[in-house]
């Protein structure tokens, strides 16, 4: 069978445990395991002989084991396994004396001393990487790098006294250099069996492979503990050799060729060979090819050559196998360029589709219903909101939709603009829609549009739409829709049901942090009676750095509200470390104090419930993927899980977090943290604290049926509950004016993003406004340095430039919040904007010449992969 990007790992792959942990990660199919990067890659280990060791300096050498001993360790359980070495024949290749070191080896179990003494008997051939220390005056390793190397037949050269005799006569790979890459074979076979048909098999066939595959950089992956970044990477070099690929990447950028070094082939336990495949009989050229063929290009080959990039499969192959350090930084830029092109073509190509889409033309008339609107409120509109309403009514007017992003902070008037939008088009004699993310923004909107509009002439409906009313309420708001009356419809995500039909729907409103993809896109444009496309108008407070705008939202026009209206103070942000408890005491006798004033305060949570065994041990924060990686609860993003890949619904549902900063070590294993504090526990908490006592508590989270929010925080609002325990459901659209604290446990796990929106809840009502960040980040740390961007910016724009800049554009802005794959993972919309712009350049120049892309098939697929992949126009984070 042919095996593509697509093949499972499944039908490869015949260790099953691996399998499963594989798909942990987010890696099912031979394209995951491709695009799992890794995180960085080691530098070359220097060949030195024993008695050049230098004591915590990497090396490597070959040696022959002299003695092995297994030593029982008397005073605690388990094993001490000690051999001798000797390196005299690789030492006279590099022209020093010979000499011994010792490799010592720890293990509470009997089976991993079994295995490793049967490893190094006496005689066998090995080739030792490591750091040495001193020990009791003799030079050891403890736990290194064992490859052992198979006894070769007379005259081969195979083993350690072939090599040397090879290095004496000027032959041998590396001899009298350190340079690790001087020679190689041209092709290896599989690992040989021992010579007396035991079970037992060599990981070498020569010295010369064995010193190649430790001296070579190594790539170090995002591990788990199911499966080790050791594991990761000789999955994927056995999926490339299955691909075709025999040798690495060359640095004459050919994909094969004469001193390129050998991919091992994989053992038959650890990939399933395919009928009638030899594994050692293909060419270099014909290997070479077989992986181009398995792995097309998808830049056009001009803009591959004009950029001087590698061909797609060369990159992947110099990046899980890197000849150097330098030749996997080409190949990750190659292919970040390559990201960078898909994503502007893609984004290009939906904005030309619109402008061929029809639209109802919603002109200003004499007179309108918009001008009353404006004229009647009780303030002046601030200049960006007068500039943005005046774009958005020459976008109504034409005769193709318009699609247009309105970011503007909490508190800057976008309602207001979206309203002035909503009756223009109702002015024209169609229907406007506004979707909101809850049931109770959606209640909050339909009131405060109701209370805007009572006093227009003619009379403007207004009809709520939510899953949460009542049969005969719904029955008759959508018979309201479905008689296509002049009118604004406010609505959740009934709005997309089948049920709902606005036959004269001209104008579509997205509030903030609703998924808005390319089916819900295309259920609203079939709501119409003539096919026409609705003017869209997507909403969000989320600060979006111009750079991440024009790579997210290239298919969008987009606008700016930056003035905020008089009136409201800055909110007062103080870090609190959650050890110290002197400064929690005070914190809450300073809530006590303002709820006895009158104020109201929230107390944020990221879980629902301490005892979900789905979130611990990470609960979906500590370790996808780029890529995670994978994120929400109740704020209705989406959760990733410890290792990288998607969490269930029920842990989305837990999970307050957007997207949590994963932490690793430098072998790339999930770092251990405490677990999230829940609502349920900090409610108990807070109750039996002598500053609250008297005070009532309300609880709510995303689990919470829609009525039940409704009452929660009416009863907030009225101050009968003066203090709320939640999840983030309270991010957005939740308006009470009188809130005037707000304590966001676990804080140095979330989005700097997110932190800001959260924030934005409180001092709404003009009064002096404070928000705790409760932190158990450890001094110094990349948390606490995030934690120091909130502490001192209330600047949206500057807050999001800055956690891109931490946790990069995917993450913040892409899939892990859309509920869909990422199309991005090497991309950073920061630093690579002058990418990204170049991209754009010839993206355009390709769309020009050929629209549909019907010359260049692979990158039309990677473009349709990258739309399926981030239908999202809007998340907000």
């Amino acid at each position: 069978m042919s095996i593509t990007m697509d093949t499972t790992l499944a039908s490869l792959v015949t260790n099953k445990r691996r399998v499963s942990a594989l798909k942990s990660l987010g890696i099912v199919t031979v394209g995951d395991a491709l695009t799992y990067y890794p995180f960085r890659v080691t530098e070359p280990v220097p060949l030195r002989a024993i008695r050049e060791a230098a004591p915590g300096q990497q090396m490597a050498f070959a040696a022959v084991i002299r003695d092995m001993r297994v030593v029982p360790m008397n005073a605690r359980r388990g094993y001490r396994l000690e051999a001798t070495v000797d390196d005299a024949d690789f030492a006279r290749s590099r022209r020093v004396p010979g000499s011994t070191a010792r490799l010592t080896f720890f293990s509470y179990r009997k089976s991993y001393v079994d295995w490793v003494s049967m490893r190094l008997r006496a005689g066998t051939s090995v080739v030792v990487s490591g750091m040495p220390s001193e020990y009791m005056g003799q030079l050891q390793f403890t736990h290194p790098e064992i490859l052992t190397v198979a006894p070769g037949a007379a005259g081969t050269g195979a083993g350690l006294e072939g090599y040397a005799r090879g290095a004496a006569s000027g032959n041998g790979a590396f001899a009298g250099s350190t340079d690790p890459y001087a020679s190689a074979q041209s092709a290896y076979p599989p690992a040989a069996a021992a010579p007396s048909g035991a079970a037992l098999k060599y990981d070498a066939d020569t010295v010369q492979e064995a010193l190649t595959r430790v001296c070579r950089p190594r790539p170090v992956y995002h591990a788990s503990s199911r499966i080790s970044s050791e594991h990761i990477h000789e999955t994927t070099l056995g999926l490339l050799w299955m691909m075709g690929a025999r040798t690495s990447s060359t640095p004459d950028g050919q994909l094969a060729g004469a001193g390129s070094a050998d991919i091992v082939a994989p053992t038959t336990d650890t990939i399933a060979v395919q009928n009638g495949e030899e594994k050692s009989g293909t060419t270099a050229e014909s290997g070479a090819e077989a992986l181009s063929r398995s792995i097309p290009d998808v830049l056009p080959e001009s803009v591959r050559k004009a950029k001087n990039l590698m061909h797609r499969a060369e990159a992947f192959l110099a990046i899980h196998d890197p000849a150097s350090t330098a030749r996997f930084k080409e190949a990750i830029e190659t292919l970040r360029y390559e990201e960078a092109f898909v994503s502007q073509t893609s984004l290009l190509k939906a904005r030309s589709h619109a402008h061929k889409s029809a639209a109802h033309s919603c002109p200003l008339v004499t007179d309108s219903l918009r001008d009353q609107f404006i004229a009647s409120l009780p303030f002046s509109l601030t200049a960006g909101q007068q500039q943005v309403i005046h774009d958005i009514a020459a976008d109504l007017a034409h005769d193709w939709p318009m699609q247009r992003l309105l970011q503007g902070e909490v508190g800057s008037g976008k309602t207001v603009v979206a309203l002035a939008a909503m009756l223009q088009a109702v002015d024209a004699g169609y229907q406007a829609v506004l979707v909101a993310p809850t049931q109770v923004l959606a209640e909050q909107h339909a009131e405060t549009i109701g209370r805007m509009v009572e006093q227009l002439k003619p009379a403007i409906p207004v009809t709520l739409l939510t899953g949460g009313m009542k049969l005969a309420a719904r029955r008759k708001a959508l018979a309201a829709a479905a008689s296509g009356e002049p009118g604004i419809i406010v609505a959740t995500h009934a709005a997309f049901s089948k049920t709902f039909q606005a036959p004269h729907l001209a104008l579509v409103v997205i509030d903030e942090q609703h998924r808005f993809g390319v089916e819900q896109r295309e259920s609203l444009n079939a709501k119409t009676d003539d096919g026409t496309t609705p003017h869209l108008l997507v909403m969000t407070a989320t600060p979006i750095p111009r750079t991440a705008a024009m790579t997210w939202f290239g298919d969008l026009d987009i606008s700016w509200l930056t003035e905020l209206p008089g009136g409201r103070k800055p909110i007062r942000t103080v870090v609190v470390n959650e050890a110290d408890a002197a400064t929690m005491g005070r914190m809450f006798a300073h809530i006590r104090a303002r709820v006895d004033a009158g104020e109201r305060a929230y107390i944020v949570c990221p879980r629902i419930d301490a005892d979900d065994e789905e979130n611990e041990g990470g609960s979906g924060v500590s370790s996808a993927a780029g890529s995670a990686r994978g994120r929400a609860a109740a704020s209705g993003s989406s959760a990733r899980t410890a290792a990288g890949g998607r969490a269930t619904r029920a842990a989305a549902d837990a999970i307050g977090i957007d997207d949590p900063y994963e932490t690793f070590d430098e072998n790339g294993e999930t770092v251990a943290r405490p677990p999230l504090h829940a609502v349920a526990e900090i409610a108990d908490r807070l109750q039996r604290l002598p500053q609250f006592q008297g005070i009532r508590f309300a609880t709510l989270t995303g689990r919470d049926k829609d009525d039940v929010k409704t009452q929660v925080m009416a009863d907030f609002a009225g101050g009968e509950t003066p203090i709320l325990v939640s999840t983030t459901v309270i991010e957005v659209g939740v308006d009470v004016k009188q809130a005037s604290c707000i304590v966001i446990f676990d804080a140095d796990r979330y989005g700097l993003s997110q932190l800001h929106q959260l924030r934005g809840r409180v001092g709404r009502g003009g009064t002096n406004s404070w928000a705790f960040l409760i932190s158990r980040a450890e001094p110094g740390s990349p948390a606490e340095q995030r934690l120091e961007v909130i502490h001192h910016s209330l600047d949206g724009a500057e807050i999001a430039q800055a956690d891109l800049e931490f946790r990069g554009a995917g993450d913040v802005l892409g899939d892990a919040q859309s509920g869909g794959k990422s199309s991005l993972k090497l991309l950073r919309v920061v630093k690579d904007a002058d990418m990204i712009a170049d991209a754009r350049t010839r993206a355009e120049q390709l769309l020009a010449a050929d629209p549909e892309l019907a010359g260049e098939v692979q990158l039309a697929g990677a473009v349709l992969d990258f739309t399926r992949g981030n239908e999202t126009f809007l998340t907000s984070s």
